[in-house]
């Protein structure tokens, strides 16, 4: 297969409580797909082209110096005839892609919901409970330009928001996650048995699971260890919990929990507290509480491993820094660019970890590359959803 050619949306793994599409939807999955790649590789270093030949001589001349930081970036590239145009294209494709799935979903959603209703009742591997409130900061934007983010309902007690989710992205990221998705877990699982062979924690932690794409990997890799995933959105946890048993991995709980208060697990619980592409999506006040309460949940000579984009800092050049925080202003990801500039190192640190106890690493999505070619890392990527993340780590003092 052409590695310029997102591989078919029939190439997709059809688990129990996957959504089934009609000839039309998977016809739009696979045009939306390969849109994404044509505008990341094809369209998107235009934008370097614009600025480097456009947008930055005009400054220099007008300002009598170049930008400061990424903001004046943003600020003159925003007035630039194809960002503009190459933004609109980006942020439409997100909106149909939102469109599709929710199509796809509602108009099966009776059944979807009573196959998941197969899966949940009666098993005491997903707890949820109702006192959980969403954090105001999640309530505020619909995440991913997603219709009631992943804790929206269409009816009380469904799974909508999960099954949209996984449904559709695979169109966000192009196939670059692999048949289920779940190519950031098999990275884990991938790191974990290189850096620790014959390791087996005793309990491993997820943060922010939503349907569990990342920790399904895990749960499957370490079946004699007890595996609980926690998110504050029920609909993506009821879908997360039958897609999970559906897979076979029946060591790995489901619980509605707040992150920032923990105190349902003592001090020292897990041996592996994870997060995945989650940090962005919090607060500046939630951030630091979560950090914490990992530190506290975490058991000595246990591990803290944050997958995320690579933070900005002073190596990282303006227009890089720039043309990552597209996501902030552009698909409703309100904590993107201010979390990307901490020091997460630092933020560690503050949580409880000592400073030789840290360590950043890189890892790349690990996916069937005969179906699902590897996504590029080169100047066109699309820096919203590359296959490849940066690991903030830390091992708790035994």
């Amino acid at each position: 297969m052409k590695q310029d050619v997102a591989p078919p949306y029939t190439a997709v793994a059809r688990h129990a409580v996957f959504p089934e599409p009609s000839h039309d939807e998977a016809a739009r999955f696979d045009f939306l797909a390969n849109f994404n790649k044509y505008m990341a590789a094809t369209l998107g270093p235009g934008n370097k082209r614009a600025y480097d030949t456009r947008v930055l001589p005009d400054f220099v001349r007008e300002q009598g110096r170049e930008p400061g930081d990424r903001g004046e970036i943003r600020r003159a590239m925003n007035g630039d005839p194809w960002h503009r145009f190459w933004s609109a294209l980006k942020r439409n494709s997100m909106e149909m892609r939102q469109h599709n799935g929710r199509q796809m979903v509602l108009r099966q959603l009776d059944e979807l919901d009573a196959r998941v209703r197969q899966f949940n009742e009666g098993r005491d591997t997903l707890q949820l409970d109702d006192s959980v409130a969403v954090p105001r900061y999640q309530q505020a934007v619909d995440i991913h330009c997603m219709p009631g983010s992943y804790h929206g309902e269409e009816r009380p007690g469904d799974v909508s928001a999960g099954a949209n989710y996984d449904c559709g992205i695979f169109a966000t990221t192009a196939g670059g996650l692999g048949a289920l998705s779940d190519g950031g877990g098999q990275a884990l699982v991938e790191w974990a048995k290189r850096e620790r062979p014959g390791w087996t924690p005793r309990r491993i932690l997820d943060l922010g699971s939503t349907i569990g794409h990342n920790i399904v990997p895990l749960a499957l890799a370490f079946p004699d260890s007890e595996v609980v995933a926690i998110d504050t959105a029920a609909p993506s946890l009821r879908y997360g919990h039958a897609r999970a048993q559906a897979l076979g991995a029946r060591n790995l709980r489901f619980v509605q929990m707040n992150a920032e208060d923990m105190s349902a697990f003592p001090d020292g619980h897990f041996d592996w507290v994870q997060t995945t592409m989650f940090l962005h999506e919090l607060s500046g006040s939630a951030l630091p509480r979560i950090l914490r309460e990992s530190f506290r949940v975490l058991a000595p000579g246990g591990l803290m491993l944050n997958l995320e984009q690579p933070q900005y800092g002073p190596d990282m050049p303006l227009y890089e820094q720039f043309i990552r925080d597209w996501d902030a202003y552009n698909n409703n990801e309100p904590f993107w660019s201010a979390m990307h500039s901490l020091d997460l190192k630092d933020e560690l640190v503050e949580a409880g970890f000592p400073q030789d106890s840290l360590f950043t690493t890189g890892v790349r999505a690990v996916v069937d590359e005969t179906v699902f070619p590897s996504s590029k890392t080169d100047e066109g990527e699309d820096h919203g959803r590359a296959a490849v993340w940066h690991a903030y780590g830390a091992w708790k003092p035994a």
